[in-house]
């Protein structure tokens, strides 16, 4: 009787999916075949493969590559001090809460930090730097990104670090190991999850990222968000725009498929190579 009823459990989440998932797809895509009359081409996509566009893929590409980078950079030590401290759960909720906020307002109050008499212009010139344009550069923009993603790194690889068994660590220490070995061989392998995880929520949002760009960076740095954002709606060619959210779409599957991990479980780990 349980068998029979579970389709029906089922069908909201096959309502969704084909709704929400399937439906945009299909109409992107759609889309991404038409001019400007509504006409059947594939002059999108030949346009898409001009040097315009692959500039602008590798400059997005460039861009979420730094975003993560210094994102992993400053997540891996805090989530292991995290492991480490007494209330790690209290300390975590703390790093986690500024995501909950709007990003438009913390956009806006970067502007205000940021702007030529902002807190950070008036720190350089306590210090004898001077004021310095620093909205509206590379600096800004990553530097924005990177705070605003941070969380969403730290979370899955927090997660991977607090399920270390320590008797592995106890282990390679007693056979001789030196701390950077240990970490090496030992913690960094079995949390490598963690990180796949923390690349995938921040890699692919900072491929299409158009909010920031635009109100940090002053559309000096343009990525396929932005250039979406333009298709769709200053140039109204919503078959140029569906177009680049197509392979928008596929680099994003690439991704996942390149960083998706399958859980082994800890007797894999176990065994001796």
């Amino acid at each position: 009787m349980k068998n029979n009823s579970r389709p029906l459990y089922m069908v909201p989440y096959y309502l969704w999916i084909a709704l929400f998932v399937i439906a945009p797809i299909v109409l992107i895509g759609y889309y991404s075949f038409l001019d400007l009359d509504g006409k059947f081409t594939l002059d999108n996509y030949q346009n898409y493969f001009s040097s315009v566009y692959l500039r602008l893929t590798l400059s997005s590409f460039w861009y979420a590559f730094l975003i993560t980078f210094f994102s992993i950079l400053i997540a891996y030590p805090t989530a292991y001090w995290l492991t480490k401290t007494k209330h790690k759960q209290l300390w975590l909720l703390l790093i986690i809460i500024p995501s909950w906020i709007n990003l438009l307002l913390k956009t806006y109050a970067y502007i205000g930090i940021f702007g030529l008499y902002g807190p950070a212009n008036k720190f350089l010139s306590m210090i004898g730097i001077g004021e310095q344009q620093i909205l509206f550069t590379d600096f800004s923009f990553i530097f924005v990104s990177v705070y605003i993603f941070i969380p969403f790194m730290i979370l899955p690889i927090f997660n991977s670090l607090d399920k270390l068994n320590p008797a592995l660590i106890d282990a390679s220490r007693d056979l001789g190991a030196s701390s950077w070995m240990t970490f090496r061989k030992v913690v960094f392998p079995l949390a490598i999850n963690g990180v796949k995880s923390g690349v995938q929520a921040v890699f692919i949002p900072a491929l299409s990222l158009f909010v920031i760009t635009r109100l940090i960076a002053g559309n000096k740095v343009i990525t396929l968000g932005t250039a979406i954002e333009q298709q769709f709606l200053v140039t109204q060619n919503w078959g140029m725009g569906s177009t680049i959210a197509v392979f928008l779409i596929l680099f994003m599957f690439i991704i996942m498929m390149a960083t998706g991990q399958k859980d082994k479980g800890g007797a894999e780990h176990g065994k001796v190579k």
